[in-house]
């Protein structure tokens, strides 16, 4: 049951992007393998302390808690590397950042997108993009064009939160 919960909570938490959710699917697979060496180590204490009347298969035990202790210990570095690269600030993935670059390069105007920044805080995702536009181009259009560039990377993206369009002349 914890085995087929965790493939759950796993899929759920990769659909949201939420690095908790998918710690706690790692949580509750820990908790199968665990749960199974502990069972199986303290069966074969005891059925071979009973077959043999020889205390040395109370070591079986012992191995078992081994295999758990080690598997806490993965888990535990597992969760804590994706934790620790959130709080830093890391950039969600190169397919991520693509699917920006293309949003606001497909929007009419933008002749050139020069530098693109995302990073990852928590389920959401920030944008910084330099754009590049007709040097002869009002503010009020250069604005307007900043504008439509947010809307499309917040629709091709849809866990963009905020995007901070920051436009240049086009010296191409």
């Amino acid at each position: 049951v914890k085995a087929m919960l965790s493939r759950r909570v796993g899929q759920v938490g990769h659909e949201i992007g939420s690095t908790a959710v998918q710690a706690d699917a790692w949580h509750h697979l820990s908790d199968a393998i665990t749960s199974s060496a502990a069972f199986v180590g303290i069966l074969i204490a005891v059925v071979g302390y009973r077959r043999t009347g020889d205390i040395r298969w109370a070591q079986a035990d012992d191995w078992a808690a081994l295999l758990a202790a080690l598997v806490i210990g993965y888990n535990g570095i597992s969760m804590l590397r994706p934790a620790l690269a959130d709080l830093m600030d890391r950039s969600p993935g190169e397919a991520v950042v693509e699917s920006v670059r293309r949003a606001a390069s497909a929007v009419a105007g933008v002749r050139a997108v020069e530098k693109t920044y995302v990073r990852k805080a928590g389920m959401v995702c920030f944008v910084d993009i330099h754009v590049q536009a007709d040097p002869r181009m009002s503010l009020h259009d250069a604005h307007e064009l900043g504008g439509a560039v947010k809307a499309a990377i917040r629709k091709e993206v849809g866990n963009v939160r905020g995007v901070l369009v920051h436009m240049e002349p086009y010296d191409g």
